[in-house]
C-alpha cells in the first residue's frame, strides 16, 4: 500500500497531473481534448498521463480508434485516508488549544475582578 500512496501523493504533486483529473472528473476524454486548454504539447500530456496511469489514477479504454482517458478514483480513498488521520489530529490539537484559551480567558477574568476591588 505505501508504494501506491506514494504513486498517488507524487502524480498528485504536480499542478498539471492534478487539472487532467479535474477535468477527467467531468467524464472521460481524448489526449487531444485534454491537450486543448493547455499549453502543452501532446507528448507532454501523455508524459502526465504515464504518470497518472502509474498511480493507477486513470486508465485508457478502447473505442473504435479513439482511446479515451477515464478517472479511477479509487486510489484516492487511501490519500484521502491517510490525509484524515492528519485532519483528526489538527482538529484535536486546535479542541485542545481553544480550550486552553478559554481557561486563561476565565482565569483573566477571576483576576481582573479582583484587581477592580
Amino acid at each position: 500500500m505505501d508504494g501506491q500512496l506514494d504513486r498517488v501523493f507524487a502524480a498528485l504533486a504536480d499542478p498539471t497531473r492534478r487539472a487532467i483529473l479535474a477535468r477527467l472528473a467531468a467524464g472521460e476524454a481524448t489526449v487531444n481534448e485534454l491537450v486543448e486548454p493547455s499549453s502543452l504539447s501532446q507528448p507532454t500530456i501523455s508524459k502526465h498521463l504515464k504518470v497518472l496511469e502509474r498511480a493507477g489514477l486513470v486508465s485508457r479504454g478502447r473505442e473504435a480508434q479513439f482511446r479515451p482517458v477515464r478517472l479511477n478514483a479509487a486510489p484516492l480513498e487511501g490519500a484521502a485516508e491517510w490525509l484524515g488521520d492528519y485532519r483528526r489530529f489538527w482538529a484535536e490539537s486546535l479542541d485542545r488549544l481553544d480550550d486552553y484559551v478559554k481557561e486563561l480567558k476565565r482565569r483573566e477574568g477571576r483576576h481582573g475582578r479582583r484587581r477592580s476591588k
